[in-house]
């Protein structure tokens, strides 16, 4: 099994360790100490020798921070995450704290009335993120400091970094040459009048070289850091146990290979202008960089738009993978509306589905950990079942499922929320406005230069009728066989990188009723260009969106009374879709399943 359900951190640890903590605080003469969950190449998903939040906390979630004060713990979480963590926290220690509602800055000046010193370590910040806290807290008396590390001071058994092994991501499958993305990267620095950049986010290190990893679970993303020059020439800088002859020889002669630790002694030799990325590079760059006396011109990481806009045989890869995942996840639906509710316990849900992608034959990893609640525990928007909060299934109930998978040829995130026998008219209703927030997106199409927060609402429209919401974005980009969480595009209120053909994201609408029930539905969408229908405008450039994923959606919760003809439309065709793509692929039992499960609506 990939998945284990062991219990990873426990509230009541949390305690002795904030005490340990602000007595290292106290010896430092530090009022504070600000942890983030972030590590040194300010990835989304963190190794286990950097899950500092959840060593002191006991908050697992992959967003939030936590401000140490003597007298006073934070843990800031965003809407996702402000059930889970009232269950993993001491809450007798630690105060959850919305964010980003209340800002950092905000509750810094509350807690300190008479100032303060707060440390940082500036490896795990970003310029952005410091700024925006030091702007907040000019004129108040509170400064914050650049630190070593105060938790690692006190774990004493911290996990050492990862050291996995790499592999190499073929061209077939990534369309591009490694030499070929560095010198049209370099040619934008060029253009940019500026003589290197600097890039730290493992995916892009990963997605430069045509590389792959094993140094963060799920993802399989490589840690190292790279300094591209506007000539061509680039230092990778990476621990070299992790490259066998197979890797050397696909990296080449044209990469200096270096280790990590001459990564800082390697920046204050740059000319400059050296483009660093200030809401993705550790502020410890940019200090360096400073002090050595180098020009910086601040600028997105070179990798991040060219990473996001598949090109064709990373698009084809990732409809392959879907095709894949497809099967496996209607064998699976089959055999959950066989057995369920019965005997069934939420680990034995997770277990059956990593079976039947295990059954592919191409599984290289999931691509997250799963996420199966039931009855209450699916309110619980990245709700993870453990052994001690392992649920049985009951009738009446729904069970929401979020899972996917890493294929050598991409990347899988799909949410299906299904009956467990009848279920009550609100959660039926509730799951009609969702499924039309799914629609709604599916159909859209916009004008060329909109972005995610221009298209969110119509995720929400129905559910706001409904004085209703849900408290996460609509849908977030992801990789091709990389991180199932890709910027900089999203489906959100707050992101504004417009839409470009060949990104991919999650269109993942829900409703979350707190200790009762959870739904979400999620496919996997490519934006596309838009044909011209009767009647448009020929000179007006549309997109699109193309739909990946290809699973029936629960035909038992759908309140057909609710939608539209239109939107009636929409989910015939998609199952007939479903219909003649997947059942070709899957078992006999599982093609009679899916025939009853994608009739006419």
């Amino acid at each position: 099994m990939f998945q284990s359900f062991e219990v990873k951190s426990r509230p009541e640890q949390g305690p002795p360790r904030l005490s340990a903590l602000r007595a290292q605080l106290l010896a430092e003469g530090l009022t504070g100490f600000i942890v983030p969950r972030a590590d040194v190449h300010q990835g989304e998903y963190v190794a286990p020798h950097d899950e500092r939040l959840a060593w002191l906390t006991g908050f697992t979630g992959s967003a939030g921070f936590c401000i140490v004060l003597p007298d006073a713990a934070g843990v800031f979480i965003d809407g996702r995450y402000r059930v889970q963590v009232k269950a993993q926290v001491a809450l007798s220690h630690f105060t959850p704290v919305p964010w980003p509602e209340v800002t950092p800055g905000a509750w810094l000046k509350d807690k300190l009335i008479g100032g303060g010193v707060v440390g940082f370590d500036p490896w795990l910040h970003t310029a952005d993120e410091i700024a925006k806290i030091e702007a907040a807290l000019e004129g108040t008396g509170i400064a914050l400091k650049p630190v070593a590390n105060q938790v690692d001071a006190i774990w004493p058994d911290q996990p050492p970094p990862p050291c996995g092994r790499v592999i190499v991501h073929p061209l077939d499958v990534a369309g591009e040459s490694s030499a070929d993305k560095r010198a049209r990267l370099a040619a934008g620095l060029r253009d940019a009048g500026q003589a290197a950049a600097v890039i730290t986010l493992p995916d892009s290190i990963s997605w430069l070289f045509n590389i792959r990893g094993s140094d963060v679970a799920r993802n399989p993303v490589v840690h190292g850091f790279a300094i591209l020059k506007a000539d061509g020439a680039v230092t990778l800088f990476i621990d070299p146990a992790k490259l066998d002859d197979e890797v050397r020889a696909h990296i080449g002669a044209d990469v200096a290979l270096a280790r990590p630790d001459a990564f800082a002694a390697a920046l204050k030799t740059l000319t400059g202008p050296v483009r660093v990325d200030r809401g993705m590079a550790p502020l410890a760059v940019w200090h360096i960089l400073d002090a050595a006396g180098i020009a910086t011109s601040p600028g997105q990481d070179p990798c991040l738009l060219p990473k996001a806009r598949k090109n064709a045989a990373e698009l084809q890869g990732m409809r392959e993978a879907h095709l894949r995942d497809g099967a496996a996840m209607v064998e699976f639906l089959c055999w959950l509306d066989a057995n369920a509710p019965g005997d069934l316990t939420e680990i034995d849900v997770v277990t059956a589905l990593e079976g039947y992608r295990r059954a592919t034959n191409s599984l290289r990893e999931i691509s997250f950990e799963t996420i199966c609640g039931s009855g209450p525990n699916g309110a619980i928007m990245h709700y993870r079942v453990t052994e001690e909060t392992n649920r049985r299934l009951n009738p009446g109930e729904l069970l929401v499922v979020d899972s996917g998978g890493q294929y050598p040829d991409g990347t899988t995130d799909i949410t299906r929320t299904v009956a467990l026998g009848a279920v009550a008219d609100e959660a039926r209703a509730a799951f009609t406005r969702v499924l039309q927030g799914m629609i709604a997106i599916s159909r859209v199409r916009w004008p060329k230069g909109l972005s995610g927060r221009d298209l969110d609402g119509f995720a929400r429209y129905h559910l706001w009728l409904a004085g209703q919401d849900f408290d996460h974005g609509t849908g977030h980009g992801v990789g091709a066989y990389l991180s199932v969480h890709e910027g900089p595009q999203r489906l959100s209120r707050i992101n504004e990188v417009p839409f470009e053909t060949g990104m991919i994201l999650s269109n993942e609408p829900g409703y979350y009723r707190e200790g009762a029930f959870g739904i979400r539905l999620e496919n996997l969408i490519a934006v596309i260009e838009a044909a011209t229908p009767p009647g448009g405008d020929e000179h007006r450039a549309m997109l699109a969106f193309e739909n990946l994923t290809w699973v029936p959606i629960d035909r038992r919760l759908v309140d057909r009374t609710i939608l539209s003809q239109a939107e009636r439309d929409w989910l015939d065709a998609y199952h007939a879709e479903v219909r003649a793509k997947i059942g070709p692929r899957v078992s006999d039992a599982a093609r009679a399943w899916l025939d009853g499960a994608t009739a006419p609506i």
